[in-house]
């Protein structure tokens, strides 16, 4: 079976003041094992990550400019 990857950017989301909690959820729902997630934020989403790593992804954070980080999650296990 082929690894799924999502790109979910939300860093438009963030700048209007909306929640991106909801859409990232709904976005790695339908991930299985080794699938990725790769997501583009203003900052450093450090809460996001142990909801994640509860779920059973990894994480691996990036820099790309002052207001830009690219985040990749895999799914490693869990539900």
């Amino acid at each position: 079976m082929k690894q799924k990857t999502i790109e979910l950017d939300v860093r438009e989301d963030i700048n209007n003041k909306l929640e991106p909690f909801q859409k990232i959820m709904e976005a790695i729902s339908e991930l299985q094992l080794n699938d990725i997630l790769i997501l583009h934020a203003p900052f450093k989403p450090v809460p996001l990550y142990g909801v994640m790593k509860a779920k059973g992804f990894e994480h691996e954070a990036e820099k790309i400019d002052t207001k830009h980080y690219k985040i990749t999650f895999t799914k490693k296990g869990g539900k």
